[in-house]
């Protein structure tokens, strides 16, 4: 399907600007998706898959999350300190406030639509606290580290019950970076919260098994997610749009 790409500027309502990539079928979009990045920025990466979900009909659009800190900032994969050193100065508020602003612009620019979200590493995180933020029709979180607690961050897993949407959980039985451990507190907390979820680990993939720019690249398990993915944004969305829900 053909596409339309763009950087785009939003006003958050903390008083700070962001920037966005927007791709968007050419036609009319089937849903709404926000694309949450790795800690690596919105890089060649993540706009590819922006625009991978765009030419499947989604208006998706990936706010770039250290805009405070580094605006325009993006990076390989090799050198982490850079990262760790943006993310250490993003707080649960200022994600909230950037999830807002995505999902209102998305709205503006499709007259209100049916929307899930989608992300990666700390994407994943991020994925799971926009749906505690808006009015999302699903979340996915691929291997998404801090939900449950870690040294970056005291975590979600009090917060999960404030949960709006049903989520999709992806993890790499070989994560060294996301004990099982802290694996089996998300899903306990989420079956004891009674709240809806899919839980997916492929036993032989690592942390980053879908980035193929990353040497943790899983290509069997990569090709398995990516239908897992859009099957689960089509039952969701278009299930909402049926019903004639926002």
């Amino acid at each position: 399907m053909e596409i339309k790409t763009e950087f785009v500027n939003l006003s958050v309502d903390d008083g700070s600007s962001m920037r966005a990539y927007i791709a968007r079928p050419a036609g009319q979009a089937r849903a709404g998706l926000i694309v949450f990045q790795e800690i690596f920025g919105i890089n060649p990466h993540i706009r590819s898959i922006t625009e991978r979900f765009g030419r499947e009909g989604y208006f998706a659009i990936a706010p770039e999350l250290f805009h405070r800190s580094g605006p325009g900032w993006e990076s390989g994969y090799t050198d982490m300190a850079p990262a760790f050193a943006h993310m250490q100065q993003v707080t649960d508020a200022s994600l909230s406030a950037d999830i807002r602003a995505a999902y209102d612009r998305l709205q503006k620019d499709t007259g209100g639509i049916a929307t899930g979200s989608v992300g990666y590493c700390m994407g994943g995180r991020v994925s799971t606290l926009a749906a505690m933020t808006v009015p999302l029709n699903c979340g996915i979180s691929y291997y998404g580290g801090g939900i449950a607690p870690s040294q970056f961050n005291p975590g979600l897993l009090g917060r999960l019950n404030e949960l709006k949407a049903p989520m999709l959980f992806f993890w790499g039985g070989l994560d060294t970076h996301i004990p099982q451990s802290s694996v089996q507190s998300v899903i306990d907390a989420l079956r004891a919260m009674k709240k809806t979820y899919v839980n997916v680990e492929f036993s032989d993939a690592d942390h980053g098994f879908f980035c193929d720019a990353r040497a943790s690249y899983n290509a069997a398990a990569a090709a398995v997610a990516w239908p897992m993915t859009l099957a689960y944004l089509q039952t969701h969305t278009q299930a909402s749009a049926k019903h004639g829900t926002p």
